[in-house]
């Protein structure tokens, strides 16, 4: 048979099962390599540490279903722009469905790269505030370190409504009271 391997004595492995066992090993590494990212980002955009982890699970969970196609593009773009829609669709569902926070915080944080920006958590509520979209480009622009043009690519707009979108955001920031020079004093 040929394209095909003994892997124990009377086993047959195919062609079809090493592309799949290559293409895990790739989608792990790229998981291992870009998580901590990943999740700072969903972390941004949802300014919980539990909706963050469930949004890059959901997120990835979806690439793993399309990484042989993913993998031949740029991979880490398709995943950002999959985890900004993925946030996207879920504020399209009624907050009714969500599931409901416990009452107790647990008191281990766990070591995922967001935790350092507990300590920004004013700068976060105040991101929390702004719309949707601004938020969104805020994160990719200034905390992704993304172009306007990748920004652009990854929310499906042009880059002049990048543009428009960073300068209003930035200007509610400024005007935020809970950011200005009297409340840090």
């Amino acid at each position: 048979m040929q394209g095909e391997t003994f892997s124990e004595p009377g086993v047959w492995i195919g062609a079809a099962t090493r592309r799949v066992d290559d293409s895990a090993a790739e989608f792990s590494a790229y998981v291992a390599e870009r998580y901590d990212g990943l999740l700072r980002m969903s972390y941004l955009l949802t300014q919980d540490r539990g909706l963050a982890e469930d949004l890059l699970q959901t997120t990835l969970a979806r690439c793993w279903l399309s990484w042989s196609k993913i993998k031949a593009e740029n991979p880490h773009y398709y995943v950002r722009r999959s985890l900004v829609n993925t946030h996207r669709a879920w504020w399209r569902v009624k907050r009714s469905r969500w599931e409901i926070p416990t009452d107790s915080v647990p008191y281990a944080v766990a070591d995922g790269g967001y935790d350092v920006l507990h300590e920004n958590a004013v700068l976060l509520e105040a991101l929390g505030r702004l719309p949707r979209r601004m938020c969104a480009v805020i994160v990719l622009r200034y905390l992704e370190d993304l172009s306007e043009l990748e920004t652009a690519r990854i929310l499906g707009c042009s880059t002049g409504t990048v543009k428009s979108q960073s300068s209003r955001a930035l200007a509610k920031l400024r005007d935020d009271p809970a950011l200005s020079k009297e409340a840090w004093r």
